[in-house]
């Protein structure tokens, strides 16, 4: 509890940086918390001296946006008094309300284990991939060859907000069909307009959110009843190569990056240090729901990627074309749609015992490919649903060319839960 805190007494140094030993004032900051001016060198710079001279804290004071501090787990080690951020229009505030004899309580509030916006992304993504898949499986859909570019973040906004479009449109266009000419118009213009509006507002966190998940759940059931993999060996190839991917970029690259952060989470929540602030938008996102202090600056959304829509959706749309190919009552559709719940769920609970950004598709593809695998076994139809017979031969281009999909811009697709 904050009352239960020692409170001690600030040492005004605002008008430092307190990058070099200099900056040190005579006699440094015994039993007293430090403010110092943000800028210039390293917050891991600024708490070292701070640290070696005395203080028993750091107030770290901006004049721009508020950035938690990062560094490597090896400075994180070294470093044994409480650092905070505070803004400096704040600090004007503390000023006139208390004077310059003012005393601070530095504590860290502990975190909720769960927030319930998990219950948001858990109905988002399983009704997504089972629309989706009983969407792919239920209607023939022309074949499509997909290619992306990727240059940066702001080309794949561009194409997130034009393939969004055409998603969305694909969604609704059953609800008009048979409505006359002009309305297919306006809904081409809502499309585009949904797509502008989010785009032009992107970064408006209190709201803007709702239409990304909304475009995101758009685009995500488009790709499902678009691309098809023809046979259970492909699913299985496809899936079990992209769970190496995730696994590795989560838990192995953090021992080759400086800052000791796996690149695939830094990408899904966008890097820290990014001047521009900008995110790839290719997830779903939802503001976490329980308050806490720390959800104010130390992402306050819960995120989830396309890549772990996608990528078990294939299968699971595959199980309903087998479904209706073999008339067994969606049986396969059911069992790997409810695998799917079910390595979500696990993921979640992964997430809040490891308290750290897990790579989903280390849950959701052993829970989908042996829930398929053991109805299968089980129908005594493993041989049938392995190689896909009784599919249109053609569909072997369309393996390959999803398999081209997925593998380059992989990247972006196959985010982690974080």
């Amino acid at each position: 509890m904050l009352c239960s805190q020692s409170r001690l007494q600030t040492y005004d140094l605002t008008a430092s940086v307190l990058c070099s030993a200099s900056d040190v004032p005579k006699g440094g900051f015994p039993n007293r918390i430090a403010m110092v001016l943000r800028g210039n060198c390293t917050f891991y710079e600024k708490v070292r001296l701070a640290q070696i001279n005395g203080a028993k804290g750091l107030l770290i004071v901006s004049k721009e946006r508020l950035i938690p501090p990062f560094g490597n787990k090896t400075q994180y080690e070294e470093i044994d008094i409480p650092v905070a951020l505070l803004s400096y229009s704040d600090l004007l505030d503390i000023t006139k309300s208390f004077g310059e004899k003012r005393q601070v309580a530095m504590y860290a509030p502990s975190e909720p284990v769960v927030d319930y916006n998990m219950v948001i992304i858990f109905l988002m993504a399983v009704g997504t991939v089972a629309v989706g898949g009983y969407w792919a499986g239920s209607r023939d859909i022309k074949k499509r060859y997909m290619k992306h570019k990727r240059d940066d973040v702001y080309m794949i906004i561009v194409i997130f907000c034009l393939a969004s479009s055409v998603g969305l449109y694909s969604c609704l266009w059953p609800f008009v069909r048979r409505r006359p000419q002009v309305r297919m118009l306006l809904l081409s213009a809502l499309c585009v307009a949904v797509s502008i509006t989010w785009g032009v507002f992107r970064n408006e966190d209190q709201w803007a959110w709702v239409l990304q998940d909304a475009l995101g759940i758009a685009f995500c059931i488009y790709m499902l009843k678009t691309i098809r993999l023809p046979t259970f060996k492909a699913c299985t190839l496809l899936l079990v190569v992209l769970f190496i991917y995730d696994v590795f970029f989560v838990f192995i690259t953090p021992y080759f990056t400086k800052s000791g952060e796996s690149i695939m989470v830094e990408v899904a929540a966008g890097p820290s240090g990014s001047s521009t602030h900008e995110k790839l938008p290719m997830v779903l996102k939802v503001p976490r729901l329980n308050f806490s202090p720390l959800s104010l600056c130390d992402r306050p959304f819960s995120l989830l990627g396309f890549g772990d829509i996608l990528v078990p959706g294939l299968l699971v749309a595959y199980c309903h074309r087998f479904d209706i190919l073999m008339q067994s009552s969606r049986i396969y559709f059911l069992a790997c749609t409810v695998g799917y719940g079910v390595g979500l769920l696990i993921t979640f609970v992964a997430l809040a015992l490891m308290e750290m950004g897990q790579p989903a598709l280390l849950y959701l593809v052993p829970c989908t490919l042996l829930t398929s695998l053991t109805v299968a076994l089980w129908r005594r139809e493993l041989p049938l649903f392995w190689t896909g017979s009784g599919f249109v031969v053609n569909n072997s281009l369309c393996v390959c060319q999803s398999l081209g999909f997925f593998f380059f811009p992989s990247g972006f697709l196959s985010f982690s839960f974080v």
